[in-house]
């Protein structure tokens, strides 16, 4: 058996690997090129060890095709496990080495080619509207900057209108069509990539039960069931609100604790979903709604927006793990104790 530590970069690698069999071991620099021919030729059973990191789809491929076995680890606790100072690529592809050797590789979950495939299509979904967001408040800025106020009704056709007649010139007319222009192009995106997510959900069994909770789409639904992807990796719900990164950062000693804004360690895009659609099920869900504005009128409307999030990935995950529908589930913040009971 071969046991490799890969220390991966987009344009090289350098490995570090030990035969189990013979007791050799090698170190190598390999270009993309130089690693094809390199695990090509690479015999009997092979893991691969590395952290991980963005751009790895096409090298995860070679593996597989090969039947190597790749295993990912999380990049912040290898480090914590290398005491000294000095960072290289050698010394990297060294730790990695002895943390499988030593069984202590920290291992993560991965998603498969399609979890993955249909992350793109959340990914870019969010892009499109953030994009879509920043030209529609330029244009909220030309119209408030010719005296024009109209909010979320510049959006309607008399809107529209008003916008295209505004009396500008020059560079700031341009400025306008081109912003018009671009709205047009990215309205019709989303909206087919609003269907084909729909779509995506409607053949996920866990989108659609979470879909039960009240304001609760399909968006929210299967960005939580893609990012999670398998409920049995969180021992409870605080895990899963460590893992969004929906919890206070803390820095506690001698005795006292304290506390500030939420680490933001996680997903930002599953982040944000969950706000929006945590507004929505406010309004729907008594509980929440007396939540929310509680401390709204306390703290700020701000920090009840994150409350309310947390509650709702919190009710997701029970719903989950207990699968069953939003009207059958003793929603719950811990085996424990109920947060409340529909």
């Amino acid at each position: 058996m071969k046991i490799i530590g890969c220390d991966f970069h987009p344009g090289f690698q350098q490995i570090a690997m030990v035969d189990t069999e013979t007791g050799e071991h090698t170190e190598k620099r390999l270009t993309p090129e130089e690693a094809i021919q390199f695990y090509r030729q690479l015999q009997g059973p092979v893991v691969v060890g590395m952290e991980a990191c963005g751009n790895t789809l096409w090298f995860e491929r070679l593996l597989a095709q090969f039947g190597h076995t790749l295993w990912l680890g999380d990049a912040g606790k290898i480090r914590v496990m290398e005491v000294r100072k000095q960072k290289t690529d050698r010394r990297d592809a060294e730790l990695l080495l002895q943390l499988l050797i030593e069984g202590r590789f920290p291992r993560l979950w991965v998603p498969n080619l399609e979890q993955r495939d249909l992350r793109q299509l959340l990914l870019h979904r969010h892009k499109l509207v953030g994009m879509r967001s920043q030209v529609k408040n330029q244009l909220q800025h030309l119209a408030l900057n010719q005296g024009i106020q109209r909010k979320s009704k510049l959006w309607s056709r008399a809107g529209r209108k008003l916008l295209e007649e505004l009396p500008l010139s020059g560079w700031t007319a341009r400025r306008r069509e081109e912003l018009l222009l671009l709205l047009d192009e990215l309205e019709p995106k989303i909206g087919e990539l609003d269907v084909a997510v729909e779509q995506a959900a409607e053949r996920d069994a866990v989108a659609q039960l979470l879909q039960t909770h009240p304001g609760v789409g399909p968006i929210t639904a299967l960005a939580f069931s893609l990012t999670l992807g398998q409920i049995e990796r969180f021992a409870h719900s605080r895990k899963v609100v460590s893992y969004l990164g929906l919890n206070p950062s803390e820095h506690s000693s001698g005795g006292r604790q304290r506390l500030g804004s939420i680490s933001k360690q996680g997903n930002a895009m599953l982040r944000s979903l969950l706000v929006e659609a945590g507004q929505s099920a406010a309004r729907l869900v008594p509980e929440l709604r007396r939540a929310y504005q509680r401390l709204k009128h306390r703290k700020h409307s701000a920090v009840a927006k994150v409350m309310v999030a947390r509650k709702l990935a919190v009710r997701l995950y029970w719903m989950w793990k207990m699968q069953q529908p939003y009207s059958a589930t003793r929603m719950q913040g811990n085996p424990t104790g109920p947060v409340a009971e529909r």
